[in-house]
């Protein structure tokens, strides 16, 4: 069998793209004090921001059946950049609180529509070397997350707030950029097909379900570690410098994990990957947990490093054994993985009011090894 070649810069430019779509995509965070202000909002009102923003998450599968059957994928990858940056550019300019609603609400639709289609792409120019390409893919978005927050905060510093929306401008030259060095390429292979979600989780559903299993166990020490690492860490050492510390050592390990485990699953196989990420995750929460000084900065790089770095694997199966629906199948998965983590936030979050933080933690952790039965039951049409 020949080997497909992995085309390093298509995949390169693609993660960049991933890259610049979620550096406005975290714009609303650092921009709250002022819109709080701006708005007079009260904190649910600014809670609910967030909420309405990930909405849109719902249409996951019927964004990627519509990729699939109208062989729209470029497009949508192309012109998403455009549409997410004009929206989030647009937020400190709302003149009402429900203006701002239909911005943040507009803009998680163009997040949906570029996060579905552009992993069929990466799996296409990853040729034989699809967990490598989700790695490099995943890694752009991480990024995003670490300096989309100081070049909002910089970009207001210098533009003023009346004039933020001139950001917009570095998504609308990626579009371009996209459209000139992915045009040609996918005129040739975009096929229309006419497909279901019936018919794509029949096709996936032997993998789907395992991972669904293995999503809901994850989500739990996922929302634990980010959502509430701060506030832990900050009750404990009274400093909210070192909590933000903390999650910058936990986030930039997550970096580099995405970056290898995707790689690593080529080299020896998916499932072997995701096995040992998903026995040393939990076992290294607990020992954060009751651990302290040098131990415990360890455990929490240890923890970074292989919570976050699940996802450009499991993208990697998706893909094998999505044929016929990619972007539907994707969608699915997408679906699964929203609910999974909107679900256990706020269960994680009631553990920790009833019986305290460092519990809530030692029960993600325990949550998070009942994913090993489901990746035994885990199999794949085309496995290494």
């Amino acid at each position: 069998m020949k080997t497909q070649k992995f085309q390093t810069g298509r995949v390169t430019l693609v993660a960049f793209s991933h890259f610049i779509h979620d550096v406005y995509t975290s714009f609303l965070a650092p921009l709250l004090p002022l819109i709080i202000e701006k708005l007079s909002l009260t904190l649910t009102q600014a809670g609910l921001l967030s909420t309405v923003m990930q909405i849109p998450a719902l249409l996951n599968p019927f964004i990627g059946l519509f990729a699939d059957n109208k062989g729209l994928a470029r497009w949508l990858v192309i012109l998403s950049p455009t549409f997410t940056a004009i929206f989030m550019s647009l937020i400190l300019s709302a003149s009402s609180y429900y203006v701002l609603l239909v911005l943040l609400f507009l803009a998680g639709i163009s997040v949906a529509v570029y996060h579905v289609p552009t992993p069929v792409l990466i799996a296409k120019y990853s040729g034989d070397r699809k967990g490598r390409g989700m790695s490099i893919f995943m890694t752009g978005g991480e990024s995003a997350r670490t300096v989309g927050p100081i070049f909002a905060v910089a970009a207001v510093s210098f533009l003023g707030e009346d004039h933020f929306y001139v950001v917009m401008g570095f998504a609308i030259l990626t579009s371009v950029l996209l459209y000139f060095t992915l045009e040609k390429e996918e005129q040739k292979t975009s096929i229309k097909r006419n497909g279901s979600l019936k018919a794509a989780f029949h096709e996936i559903k032997h993998v789907l379900i395992p991972l669904s299993g293995i999503l809901t166990a994850r989500s739990f020490m996922h929302a634990s570690m980010g959502v509430f690492l701060t506030v832990f860490v900050e009750r404990e050492t009274g400093s909210l410098w070192f909590g933000g510390a903390a999650l910058a050592l936990y986030e930039g390990f997550g970096v580099a994990g995405v970056l290898c485990a995707g790689t690593f699953s080529d080299w020896l196989g998916r499932q072997r990957v995701l096995f040992w990420v998903l026995i040393v995750a939990p076992v290294a929460i607990l020992i954060f947990v009751f651990s302290t000084g040098i131990l415990k900065i360890l455990m929490l790089a240890v923890t970074g490093f292989t919570v976050l770095s699940t996802t450009p694997v499991m993208l990697a199966i998706i893909q094998e054994n999505a044929e016929h629906n990619p972007s539907a199948a994707n969608g699915l998965f997408m679906m699964v993985s929203f609910a999974a983590r909107s679900i256990a936030v706020v269960l994680a979050g009631i553990i920790g009011d009833m019986a305290g933080l460092e519990n809530m933690f030692i029960v993600s952790a325990l949550i998070g090894f009942t994913a090993i039965p489901f990746l035994l039951k885990l199999g794949t049409k085309t496995y290494h």
